[in-house]
């Protein structure tokens, strides 16, 4: 069970929303690289990265901060959402040294995008399932769709890719525990990796990750409890590495 730090990019800052919304964000770090070397000594082996300026304009806003932070970290898995809509985009990452891209948006409206992606870059390609209530929101989750999660997951498993990302905007920033059940009876119902993301916030959530690693959560994105020092990253990979017996 592989806990992975968020660096969500704003205007250039590291910054955490409230389910998503653009205009309820606060500023954690004004540098994004020394956060990135923060995680990195407390242990963290991925680091997550969204470019959510990137989201909604639909093309890499803060490119080169993502680049910067690979460069400074060549041995640490990075993955990296937030504005990728084409084959240059992916390439431009998987250059500078980003390890996987995840598709969101792009994905939902073009599910054929996401089978050329795994095609042209194997082992390099996540789909990030972004729901509310179970259907699936795109657009930096401004737009919430009728299309099931459980559904375009398994579509996505059939295209080749790596795992899916899981997030429960109603529960993202929320500080609220994250939603185990859904998480759990998604990766149910597919074979591929699911990271959970959205509400992990305390040690009782690692817990509940652990128990649900039989169903195929691997791993999950924590952000805002990070920040606000309501969970120590080395400490909770303590408890997971114990749970799962490593």
């Amino acid at each position: 069970m592989q806990l992975i730090p968020a660096i969500d990019l704003k205007d250039g800052q590291c910054v955490r929303l409230r389910q998503g919304k653009m205009d309820d964000s606060t500023v954690f770090s004004k540098d994004p690289l020394a956060m990135a070397d923060q995680w990195v000594a407390a242990g963290a082996k991925r680091l997550h990265l969204v470019d959510l300026d990137g989201a909604i304009a639909g093309f890499p806003v803060n490119a080169d901060i993502i680049g910067r932070i690979a460069e400074a970290h060549p041995s640490i898995e990075i993955q990296i959402g937030g504005g990728i809509r084409n084959v240059d985009v992916i390439q431009t990452y998987l250059d500078v040294g980003v390890d996987f891209v995840i598709l969101g948006t792009q994905a939902v409206r073009d599910p054929d995008f996401v089978d050329n992606a795994c095609l042209e870059f194997p082992g390099h390609v996540i789909v990030g399932l972004d729901a509310r209530d179970g259907r699936v929101a795109t657009h930096g989750w401004e737009q919430v769709s009728e299309i099931a999660a459980s559904e375009l997951a398994k579509r996505f498993e059939d295209a080749g890719v790596e795992a899916i990302v899981f997030t429960d905007i109603g529960r993202d920033g929320m500080m609220s525990g994250f939603n185990a059940k859904a998480t759990a009876d998604l990766a149910r119902a597919i074979d591929i990796p699911v990271i959970a993301s959205g509400g992990v916030s305390s040690m009782a959530d690692v817990e509940r990750l652990c128990e649900i690693a039989e169903a195929g959560v691997t791993g999950a994105i924590v952000g805002r409890a990070l920040y606000e020092r309501s969970l120590d990253l080395a400490e909770a990979q303590a408890l997971a590495d114990q749970r799962m017996g490593r």
